[in-house]
């Protein structure tokens, strides 16, 4: 009952928000045009807006009110669902030929609509945090556990805006049950929890019990999942707190499949056309510059332009990486002269005053435009625009197991330790942030870290 009344809210904040993006699409019109009298063109672009837009909102639930989101959250949700609904617009207007359109007043628009939207958000929040502070819209919860339960149940308290009301305490400890006695009825952890469950009201369960029966958990899932409650249990019981779960079928048969590397398969998809584009008009725009870089590079020293290295890219896959040549052409052939010089902790070789490195070589490292033919290894689908830097095989072959898994990622020109430092981070605080970046991957984090990349290399940060 409590999920039909969501899913009924939630299609009418998905009306009322597409109902807002006609309005804004009327006024961007007006301002441009200065009357609202339409042509053919935007009468047929008309049609497909409010279908778009609604089923965006639907597909990504951006209209659904959660109980715990920051405004943050909602900010690059709104401003993702309006650059691929513009994207999907103009893919129309190429399609269907409509000449007529200016694109002034969609880009006008697009930005009307994504501050209108967000602004209506926000105060759609405010007035359901309201609504729950008063002790409207909440959920019945039970809560589960011993050790960690004390910080679940402050939690609930502390945030009342999301709408949690305890209905009951299971646990042993005696603890708890000496401070909340007098405010939750309290059960021992013998008691029929399904019973429990069957004869209060409840819409949801908490389960952060630590020691558990395997055929006692089995059944208050299947108690919870009877009668249409909601079962919550903390996966730091399991230590996979970052790990996906979800039904996945080969032919028929369902499979119970565990990974903890973004699984998103349209974010993915967004991403990959992203890097397309992105470098393609990296390319495009500083051919001028590739040129220029290509000429210096041959007048400096002898040697090829390019320098091609042997680097693992996604779980394994070797290719060839493309960088301006930035060193003499024997530089590998001396490595291992300078091994004992090596400056960095790790498998990684650095060295500050490298005697290899040419002097053009050095600026175009101190400027990172030795990595610019790297777009070319992202045309080919080797890499990506962001992402952990694919390391050489031999680094790979030093690597502790649990490092290999920055290898679950397609490879990136730029990543979030070159935002954070660079070479002035120890090693394995450089293989943690790897897989800090995989474990909390969005496109909203991307998009950041090509913002800080250009702020570090303005200001040749930590180069």
């Amino acid at each position: 009952m409590l999920k039909e009344k969501e899913n009924i809210i939630n299609n009418f904040i998905a009306l009322i928000e597409v109902g807002i993006t006609y309005i804004t699409f009327y006024l961007a019109f007006f301002i441009r045009h200065g009357h609202l009298t339409f042509n053919k063109d935007y009468t047929i672009l008309l049609l497909f807006i409010g279908p778009t837009w609604f089923f965006l909102l639907r597909f990504y639930n951006i209209s659904r009110i959660y109980r715990v989101n920051p405004y943050s959250y909602i900010f690059f949700a709104y401003f993702i669902l309006v650059s691929i609904a513009m994207g999907i617009l103009f893919l129309i207007i190429f399609l269907l030929q409509l000449d007529q359109i200016s694109r002034f007043a969609l880009l006008l628009f697009s930005v009307i609509n994504f501050f209108t939207l967000y602004i209506l958000k926000i105060d759609i929040y405010f007035i359901f945090k309201k609504y729950r502070r008063q002790g409207k819209n909440y959920v019945n919860v039970i809560v589960i556990g011993n050790e960690e339960l004390e910080s679940v149940i402050k939690k609930i308290e502390r945030n009342t805006f999301w709408g949690y009301r305890i209905v009951g305490i299971v646990t042993d400890n005696e603890a708890i049950k000496a401070e909340y006695g007098n405010i939750y009825t309290i059960h021992d952890s013998s008691c029929d929890i399904p019973s429990l469950i069957e004869n209060k009201p409840i819409d949801e369960v908490i389960y952060t019990e630590s020691g558990f029966e395997r055929e006692r958990i089995t059944r208050l899932i299947y108690s919870c999942l009877e009668i249409g409650v909601m079962f919550r249990m903390s996966s730091q019981l399991l230590n996979i707190a970052r790990t996906k779960s979800s039904i996945q079928y080969l032919d028929e048969m369902p499979f119970f499949t565990f990974q903890n590397t973004p699984n998103s398969y349209i974010s993915l998809k967004i991403k990959t056309i992203f890097d397309f584009i992105f470098s393609l008009l990296a390319i495009i725009s500083l051919s001028w510059l590739f040129i220029i870089i290509a000429i210096l590079v041959k007048i400096d020293s002898k040697g090829p332009i390019i320098f091609k290295q042997t680097r693992v890219g996604l779980r394994g896959r070797k290719f060839q990486l493309y960088k301006f040549r930035s060193m003499i052409p024997d530089a590998e052939d001396l490595l291992e002269k300078l091994k004992n010089k090596d400056e960095q902790s790790g498998p990684v070789f650095k060295m500050k005053d490298d005697p290899r490195i040419t002097p053009i070589g050095k600026f175009l490292r101190k400027t990172s435009l030795d990595e610019l033919p790297q777009f070319f290894n992202v045309i080919k689908g080797d890499m990506s625009v962001v992402g952990p830097r694919p390391p050489i095989p031999a680094e790979v072959a030093q690597y502790e197991r649990w490092q290999l898994r920055r290898l679950s990622m397609k490879p990136g020109i730029t990543c979030i330790w070159q935002v954070s430092g660079r070479n002035n981070i120890p090693f394995e605080r450089w293989m943690k942030l790897d897989l800090q970046y995989i474990d909390t991957w969005s496109l909203r984090l991307d998009f950041m870290i090509i913002l800080k990349t250009i702020k570090t290399i303005i200001k040749r940060d930590g180069l």
